[in-house]
């Protein structure tokens, strides 16, 4: 008893949004003018929206004016650079307050650690390793970042943890505000891809393991901070995220080379894969009211089935992508200006096809689906925060960029010569 006492004492400290305040002040992030009293004036109310403040702060900060980015005596205080955060285009909430940070760098640098986590980074990271480096190892690698974020987001739902309250936490980002807050899942991506990054690719390539092990600490390390800097987890949040993926990873990590061998040979891999990924996000969709995860969750899940059918393709037409046998362990001192540029190429033109796929599947499935269910369209946002619009558009949009990113971008390539 005791010791669960202390463990919830601790858990209760860990999940104290000021320590996530202390911790951007430390970082020179600094809210609206008159933030610091903000949190006295909430007093009992509490926040109203998931980790947003009271409406008549969020009411108070809409009239600020550009110049209220200082806190008051800020007269003789470094120069400060105000910025207001990315909104998602799909939620109705503002929820956002112009802040001032004294560091360009850290503001940065903990953006670029956020992006680690978001789809940005996914359509740039997964086909370069495809197209370019290992098709086996970026095929792992999506397997287990399939999993991993999938549970990760059906726990947030389960769990209904909402993000830090704010005040005292400053939002420097809302595009993600909508989603619960336990555990994180950008931590939780943050810490499974490059451990897993290092555990299959050790020994089937030629580097040091310092080298790897410093890559996944900073990488880590970087997706972890970045959360807590961008006011969107708690410090608990982010340590049970980490947890989570080392677990899941111990989970899959063995079984990763049976799953893949079964999507590649088997003969009915494709109806089982679409159907059980199918049926994983109409669960996913049952757990809460409408949110951003329920899109991100289907999304996930047909990039997953996507790449997964298209290898099998890939394997039943005899188009290898996968390293010869022969020229393992593969090694990074081939690399030349010729090699260089055509994987820049690669990249650029695969990319483009991606891109397109996903305008011209977003363009089709959205009205299709309106019609099917008879949801009208004139509201597009609404629309799709109806799990009739959102599963379907998602689920089949990202398959199809998954399929392309496996079996169209590669044929491509073959013929025009860039395989």
């Amino acid at each position: 008893m005791a010791l669960g006492r202390r463990l919830g004492r601790l858990a209760a400290h860990l999940q104290d949004p000021r320590k996530v305040a202390a911790f951007q002040r430390l970082c020179g992030v600094e809210g609206p003018s008159g933030w610091a009293d903000a949190e006295q004036r909430a007093g009992g109310r509490g926040p109203v929206v998931n980790g947003g403040p009271p409406a008549a702060e969020r009411a108070g900060e809409q009239g600020h004016p550009a110049g209220n980015g200082t806190v008051p005596g800020g007269a003789g205080s470094p120069q400060r650079w105000r910025r207001r955060p990315r909104r998602n285009s799909l939620t109705e909430e503002d929820g956002s307050q112009e802040f001032s940070t004294r560091s360009r760098f850290l503001y940065y640098l903990f953006s670029l650690g956020t992006e680690l986590g978001n789809e940005l980074f996914y359509i740039l990271f997964f086909p370069f390793c495809i197209w370019n480096l290992d098709a086996w190892l970026g095929r792992r690698l999506i397997i287990i970042w399939v999993w991993v974020m999938y549970l990760g987001q059906c726990t947030k739902d389960v769990i209904r943890w909402p993000r830090p309250a704010s005040p005292p936490v400053v939002k420097l980002e809302v595009f993600y505000n909508s989603e619960y807050s336990m555990p994180s899942t950008h931590a939780m991506s943050g810490t499974a891809i490059p451990l897993a990054l290092l555990l299959l690719s050790y020994g089937r390539w030629q580097y040091p393991l310092m080298f790897g092990l410093i890559l996944a600490f900073c990488w880590c390390s970087l997706v972890c901070c970045s959360r807590i800097y961008m006011g969107m987890h708690s410090i608990l949040d982010v340590i049970a995220g980490f947890l989570y993926a080392i677990l899941i990873l111990v989970v899959f990590h063995p079984v990763v080379d049976l799953i893949d061998n079964f999507n590649l040979t088997y003969k009915y891999a494709p109806l089982i894969i679409i159907s059980l990924h199918l049926a994983l996000g109409i669960f996913s969709f049952t757990l809460d009211t409408w949110s951003t995860s329920r899109g991100d969750t289907a999304q996930i899940l047909g990039c997953g089935a996507g790449v997964a059918c298209g290898s099998h393709v890939n394997y039943i037409m005899g188009l290898k992508l996968d390293p010869p046998p022969d020229t393992l362990p593969l090694s990074l001192s081939s690399l030349t200006v010729t090699v260089f540029g055509k994987a820049i190429l690669r990249l650029l033109i695969g990319v483009i096809v991606l891109l397109l796929t996903k305008v011209a599947m977003k363009k089709a499935t959205i009205p299709l689906a309106c019609k099917i269910f008879r949801i009208p369209h004139d509201d597009v946002r609404k629309a799709r925060q109806r799990m009739e619009v959102e599963l379907p558009y998602r689920y089949i949009t990202y398959g199809m960029v998954g399929f392309s990113l496996m079996f169209i971008v590669p044929c491509l390539f073959h013929f025009i010569g860039l395989s």
